[in-house]
């Protein structure tokens, strides 16, 4: 009795034995074969197109300097008061207008020997102001100095709608890709047959600001009407793709 029950239990184990290797053979994705049986080409392309800006925006502010804390916040308010008000007077929009730094620094005099001694304080208001006609730059320019604007620190332009222009680099980039697979196919002694993913990357960027004026004074305005160029953006678009090839 004893036998019979041994042989039947190692009868039972070769079966699960030999019904194990099919199923372990299944589990293999046939993916993976398939993509080891196929050539295919992994690609990048990029395009570009130059479009003239339509937008800038301008970073000015007002620094002031008195005995107290309160007396400097006091003028420079005032100032910035009447700069806000120039602004909004050359057709600058409320939502164009934003404060981007607000400080207050005391000031030392340093002597050998002898500790600092507080001489006053330093305060200065920072807006960025986009301006959406460029006809307008330079005289808002002016305009804000001669209302009490003492630092123009910078200036970078853009685009309203950036749309055609990516769109136009969207193009050029797939027809650099494409004419790019099938040079590498014609090399190769293959055919391109499909593309199978395509990705994309870059875009457009706003143009980084450029130095313009640092503590200008209004003096140094009045003879002449400040002149802005500016020039081209780029737009750049960039394109990955994998492609199937045949022969």
């Amino acid at each position: 009795m004893k036998t019979l029950i041994r042989t039947g239990a190692l009868a039972l184990v070769l079966a699960a034995s030999a019904a194990a290797p099919p199923a372990l053979a299944q589990s293999t994705p046939p993916a993976a074969e398939s993509m080891f049986r196929a050539t295919t080409l992994n690609l990048a392309a990029y395009g570009e197109t130059r479009v003239a800006p339509d937008m800038a925006t301008i970073t000015l502010g007002v620094m002031t300097e008195a005995k107290t804390a309160q007396a400097a916040l006091q003028a420079n308010a005032t100032r910035m008061a009447g700069v806000m008000a120039t602004l909004r007077r050359a057709g600058i929009a409320e939502k164009d207008i934003q404060t981007s730094g607000l400080n207050l620094n005391p000031q030392y005099q340093y002597e050998q020997n002898l500790p600092p001694r507080l001489t006053g304080y330093q305060v200065s208001n920072q807006v960025s102001v986009t301006v959406r006609d460029l006809a307008r730059l330079g005289q808002a320019v002016d305009a804000t100095v001669s209302a009490g604007a003492n630092q123009v620190h910078g200036i970078s332009f853009g685009l309203n709608d950036s749309t055609a222009a990516e769109n136009a680099a969207r193009q050029d980039a797939v027809k650099a890709l494409q004419a790019k697979a099938e040079l590498y196919a014609r090399a190769t002694g293959h055919r391109v047959s499909r593309l199978v993913t395509l990705s994309e990357g870059g875009g457009y960027s706003v143009q980084p600001p450029m130095p313009m004026v640092t503590n200008q004074l209004k003096r140094e305005m009045a003879a002449d009407s400040t002149q802005v160029s500016p020039g081209e953006l780029k737009v750049r678009i960039d394109v990955s793709g994998l492609y199937e090839l045949a022969r």
